[in-house]
């Protein structure tokens, strides 16, 4: 299939505010040098935020990267994820139409998003509000069919249920993501018949559906401030990275620079890496941290313990864990320096997960949150 640029083009592009000290934070992932491997997420924030990709913003992220435009092009068009032209203003969904979802329905999937939006894909609808289209397998085989609408799936369709969906989100609501039939996750129809002690005391939403209700994030543009902004892996917004003010002019390699046959200027040649990888033979030495207890609690303080599974790497049983140490509260958390994460590390099954995933910040962002 032949994937070309719209020939609307708006005259230009810019990241909001957040969204532009995420990508940012992004690039910092990644050694100097090698920004350019950052070009995915940062085209997918750039379709987020405006629904499609649009040449500006290509352009843009090529210039945020020191990249030659054709680079970012060459991304943009291989990619079908990437939608290079304009979606629905509310939501732009993909019908799975592969075996599984075929023979549970697809076909009358594709026939209401047909009657209700728009004869063929990748036309946008009369009220203006949604595109469709059919795409393949979206790995929920287990709940056929289904379809992803904005972030998130929706599964166990039927037609009715789907018109359904497409009308309630024309009134502006965001239906409940996830198996429309009752189901809790991919389990059995009827039910779990294994592991079935699980069932007890869970959510009413299965984690993802529950994520998209929470955040809120569903069908809406993203603009950056929906969660806090973390880069476990060093730096991250207000922490390491200038201010906007201080920031220098990207560089813009496509513009009055020569290139080689390949279509890069010479100038972006990979960079031969000067580290030399660490031997056997020579350890990389690693500091002895004392350990030191951190503030212990009996129990959550008035108003109720804090959600530590927000903190990404905790989950429940990892949370319960914690409980049981003393700590109930993000700022707990965020109090800890190396002796006491060294203390708490060592009574942990799995260990160095602590900095690998940045509680520390995290927990720090969410108690300023309150």
């Amino acid at each position: 299939m032949l994937r070309r640029l719209h020939p609307e083009q708006p005259d230009s592009f810019a990241f909001t505010s957040d969204n532009q000290a995420w990508a940012e934070a992004q690039i910092t992932k990644y050694p100097e040098g090698r920004q350019a491997s950052a070009i995915i997420p940062l085209l997918w924030r750039a379709q987020e935020q405006e629904g499609w990709l649009t040449r500006p913003a290509i352009e843009h992220v090529a210039d945020m990267l020191d990249l030659a435009h054709i680079r970012a092009l060459e991304v943009a068009t291989f990619y079908f994820m990437f939608q290079l032209a304009p979606v629905g203003a509310v939501a732009h969904i993909q019908i799975c139409g592969t075996l599984s979802c075929m023979i549970c329905g697809a076909e009358d999937l594709v026939a209401v998003a047909k009657e209700k939006i728009a004869a063929k894909p990748h036309q946008i609808s009369a009220d203006g509000k949604f595109s469709w289209e059919e795409v393949e397998c979206l790995g929920a085989c287990s709940n056929a069919p289904m379809a992803q609408i904005g972030k998130d799936y929706y599964e166990d369709l039927t037609a009715e249920s789907f018109a359904g969906i497409i009308d309630a989100m024309a009134r502006g609501e965001v239906p409940t993501p996830g198996p429309q039939n009752g189901r809790y996750a991919s389990e059995p129809a009827g039910g779990l018949t294994s592991l079935t002690d699980h069932e007890a005391g869970r959510d009413d939403l299965n984690i993802s559906a529950r994520m998209a209700m929470d955040i809120g994030d569903t069908i809406k543009r993203i603009d950056g401030t929906e969660v806090p902004l973390l880069a476990p892996w060093g730096r991250q917004s207000g922490d390491g990275l200038p201010a906007e003010a201080e920031r220098p002019a990207p560089a813009n390699r496509a513009k009055g620079k020569p290139a080689d046959t390949t279509g890069v200027a010479k100038a972006e040649a990979p960079a031969k890496s000067k580290a030399k990888p660490p031997s056997k033979a020579d350890p990389v030495p690693t500091a002895e941290v004392e350990e030191q207890a951190p503030e212990l609690l009996t129990a959550a303080r008035d108003g109720g313990a804090d959600d530590l599974k927000r903190i990404s790497g905790v989950g429940p049983k990892l949370e319960g864990v914690l409980n049981d140490l003393g700590f109930y509260h993000f700022d707990q958390i965020a109090a800890w320096g190396p002796a006491e994460i060294a203390w708490v590390d060592a009574r942990l099954k799995f260990k160095g997960r602590i900095e690998r995933d940045d509680w520390v910040s995290q927990a720090a962002a969410f108690a300023v949150e309150g």
